[in-house]
């Protein structure tokens, strides 16, 4: 069975930004949930007008060009 991917991957869309999401939610704490909460706000915020790869317009396929 594939494990399901993170719902923050809706608001995280770059790849650098996913494993470094990974890496926070790893970690456990009172700071390092409210790091991991600051990063995704952040990420999001940064990442709004990007087209991730699992939510393409429908007109496009994976690999082409926007």
């Amino acid at each position: 069975m594939e494990n399901p991917q993170p719902q923050a991957y809706r608001w995280i869309k770059t790849e650098c930004g996913r494993a470094k999401y990974d890496q926070l939610a790893a970690k456990s704490g009172l700071f390092s949930r409210l790091r991991l909460a600051w990063f995704v706000l952040i990420a999001a915020l940064r990442d709004w007008q990007l087209a991730g790869s699992d939510h393409l317009h429908p007109t496009q396929t994976p690999g082409s060009e926007p």
